[in-house]
């Protein structure tokens, strides 16, 4: 019989967005599937004591297949013309650890889906995995909708490199914050040729440098070439499958806490906090109304299983704390500008 698993990418750092995911995939999709949190990095240790309380949530604990990802990205980037341009500026994720999701790919489970650690399932995955007996890959988000110019590759190097025209690359345009796949598509035995591809004919510079270290771009990039069935929700032929699914731009309706599509009532797959920081979440957890869109949303996953500790009122942060930030960050800025 087939494993289904879930996956996700954490650490401390995003303590409280976990914590609201487990409990918003528990109530939402089942307490059967088991659930993998693959390590952002090393710091670990309220992730590890949550996680003891959790029968069907383990620890990606294979750190060679973590390590061999890493040192794939670092070569790939460092190969692209962004860094060998000294007036380059770097991206604050530089260097960071998101593609580690990848990891995903050569975990324990026949059929899997990843999702961000900013996220919030909201309904049952069955028709993803259903998915997975006719396509290689499944997604659900609009990156094949973005404008041309500011897509996380660059439309004109690819169609110039494989003559296949705008109408055709758009298909394979995908996100990687939400995904279904199978074990061993894209695993640590497909690297080097990854890596040789990439740095040998110089199809890394097809993520574009406003975009560089993308790991959504890169994603892109390794599952552009060769014979990959894919699936977007987005660009079903059943409007009832076509939803939004960012906090930060799409309407939805909350119904038993539960979100649905403004549009029709459709149920989403999942809310994505997207562009929202974990400083945010964190602050939102201790009473501060930070404004994030759907904040009621978080708020009831986050304490599920915790209602006493759940703030009953909020309240915004007083002006003198607010100065105090927003100078925090102008000094942030300014070293960062300086060391560039």
């Amino acid at each position: 019989m087939e494993s289904r698993a879930i996956y996700t990418l954490a650490n401390d750092v995003v303590y409280d967005q976990l914590v609201a995911l487990l409990n918003s995939i528990e109530a939402n999709v089942g307490t059967d599937i088991p659930v993998c949190v693959i390590p952002y990095d090393d710091r670990l240790e309220r992730v590890k004591s949550h996680l003891e309380q959790r029968e069907n949530v383990s620890l990606f604990d294979k750190t060679d297949i973590l390590e061999q990802w890493d040192q794939l990205v670092n070569d790939l980037w460092e190969s692209h013309s962004r860094a060998q341009d000294p007036a380059s500026t770097y991206p604050a994720w530089y260097q960071g650890f998101v593609h580690r999701k990848f990891a995903a790919f050569d975990g324990d489970h026949d059929k899997f889906i990843f999702m961000d650690a900013d996220s919030l399932a909201m309904k049952q995955f069955d028709d993803i995995f259903d998915k997975l007996d006719e396509y290689d890959l499944v997604f659900n988000d609009w990156e094949h909708a973005k404008p041309r110019e500011v897509t996380e590759v660059d439309l004109s190097k690819i169609e110039a490199a494989t003559e296949l025209s705008e109408a055709e690359i758009r298909p394979k345009l995908h996100c990687d914050s939400f995904f279904g796949s199978k074990q061993g598509l894209l695993g640590i035995g497909q690297l080097d040729e990854f890596r040789k591809r990439a740095i040998e004919h110089s199809e890394i510079e097809w993520v574009r440098p406003r975009s560089w270290w993308s790991s959504s771009g890169l994603f892109t990039y390794m599952t552009f070439p060769g014979d990959l069935k894919m699936f977007n929700f987005t660009r079903s032929d059943n409007p009832q499958e076509r939803t939004g699914n960012c906090a930060d731009a799409d309407p939805f309706v909350s119904r038993d806490g539960v979100l649905y599509n403004e549009e029709g009532l459709k149920p989403i797959h999942r809310i994505h906090y997207m562009n929202y920081s974990s400083t945010d979440f964190a602050r939102l957890t201790q009473g501060e109304d930070v404004k994030i869109r759907y904040q009621d949303t978080f708020l009831h996953y986050r304490f599920l299983k915790e209602p006493h500790l759940k703030p009953t009122i909020l309240k915004p942060a007083n002006p003198w704390v607010k100065a105090q930030r927003k100078l925090g960050k102008a000094v942030k800025k300014a070293k960062n500008l300086f060391l560039a």
